[in-house]
């Protein structure tokens, strides 16, 4: 209970000589404001900065894993093109041996004039996808009318397609146009569903909204049987990212009969791998920022030793009083290290407020990818950790010092 008392007086105290040194006290703590505030902020706006590039990636799909022919370089003179094309029996070897994976669609993609039969309307150059059924659960995208794509007409390379709602805009459909014909390569493709125009993140290289028809890829093969095609596939999980790979490796190997000496003539690419990656950039973003923090704390804990032996001096004949009344070195070096840990929380509080004061700034910018940015409790419950750390270990100099004098010297002190 003593203690307790004698605590809070101390603190009591202490915010007494910093309210009667306002501007002194202010400059000294400028170090751990700055430091703080240094922390906060940039704590705050990795969380935001993770949050929106891990949704991007949740939205684009976390698990999926893509595959597509390649010749190595060292092969360049031995191997043709076309014996690097995946194949769609590669494909079917995929997901009959590879555990990791849960679905796997072929992919073409085409490029044609693609016209409104009967309106006349001619669209160039549009994005034309051949693609499998499971490309609806691989890319999220359901129906909003009509049907999607099924397997029979992939089996049967029929001429039925999807439309995505910037396709019907650009060449005059209904806004319900299934049922509906259009001409692709001056064939005729019957309008089966309609699909949501899938607006794409920037960081995945998205722009202004295009149109796209999907179409199934055994019709897509028929129309040109010599685009390269590539698979994707979702993982069960983005645990078994390197399982995937590695199972996905193996099929496509030993179905090349590869020597295990001849590079892949395949490449396999991983999102998973990607958000690895972006994580351990951050990573080492705060770990830039860490020494520039103890810079400042530094500093802030030069000015704390600093100003607390300005105030020892100052305060000579009261602490030469205080020990002739009785108080022990003990009472009186508590009560200048409780001083110094005061003005570091006061810094701190304000660092505090400074730093979540940017990040309320920076996150509602126009257009700001911060949005989620926000401090986390940990980021203030370790930022006051430093603060309190620099009060004790700036702060014992000048309580020993307070806490040896003697008391006749100290008395005499003018």
């Amino acid at each position: 209970m003593i203690v307790m008392r004698i605590f809070f007086q101390t603190v009591f105290l202490a915010l007494g000589q910093i309210w009667a040194n306002k501007v002194r006290a202010m400059l000294t703590s400028l170090g751990i404001i700055i430091a703080v505030a240094t922390i906060i902020a940039v704590i705050a706006l990795l969380q935001g900065l993770r949050g929106y590039v891990l949704s991007e990636f949740d939205k684009f799909g976390a698990r999926k894993i893509y595959v597509w022919g390649r010749v190595p370089e060292s092969l360049r003179t031995t191997m043709s093109w076309d014996d690097a094309k995946v194949t769609e029996r590669e494909a079917h070897l995929i997901l009959e041996h590879a555990p990791a994976i849960e679905e796997l669609t072929c992919i073409l993609e085409l490029r044609y004039d693609v016209r409104n039969i009967d309106t006349g309307t001619l669209k160039r150059s549009v994005e034309i996808k051949g693609v499998w059924p499971a490309w609806h659960d691989i890319e999220n995208r359901s129906v909003i009318y009509g049907r999607q794509l099924l397997q029979s007409d992939d089996d049967y390379a029929l001429p039925v397609c999807l439309v995505n709602e910037k396709s019907i805009e650009e060449l005059d459909l209904d806004e319900d146009p299934v049922g509906e014909f259009i001409l692709i390569k001056e064939r005729r493709f019957l309008i089966v569903g309609v699909i949501e125009t899938k607006e794409m993140s920037p960081m995945f290289g998205g722009g202004e909204a295009q149109g796209e028809i999907i179409i199934p890829h055994a019709t897509a093969y028929n129309l040109n049987p010599y685009r390269w095609r590539y698979f994707i596939a979702n993982m069960t999980s983005t645990e078994v990212a390197d399982e995937a790979r590695e199972q996905i490796r193996f099929v496509l190997r030993n179905h090349r009969h590869q020597p295990p000496d001849q590079e892949d003539t395949f490449g396999i690419e991983v999102l998973q791998n990607h958000i690895d990656d972006f994580n351990a950039m951050a990573a080492g973003i705060t770990m830039i920022v860490v020494p520039i923090v103890g810079v400042c704390l530094l500093v802030g804990g030069i000015g704390i030793m600093n100003i607390m032996l300005v105030s020892v001096s100052e305060r000579t004949r009261e602490i030469g009083l205080r020990k002739a009344v009785g108080a022990r070195p003990g009472i009186v070096l508590i009560q200048f290290l409780i001083e110094a840990v005061t003005l570091c929380a006061v810094g701190g509080l304000i660092g505090v407020a400074l730093g979540q004061g940017l990040t309320i700034v920076i996150k509602h910018m126009p257009d700001s990818p911060l949005g989620e940015a926000a401090v986390p409790a940990w980021a203030i419950t370790l930022s006051f950790g430093f603060s309190g750390a620099v009060g004790v270990i700036f702060g014992m100099f000048p309580a020993l010092k307070a806490a040896r004098l003697n008391p006749i010297d100290a008395l005499r002190h003018e």
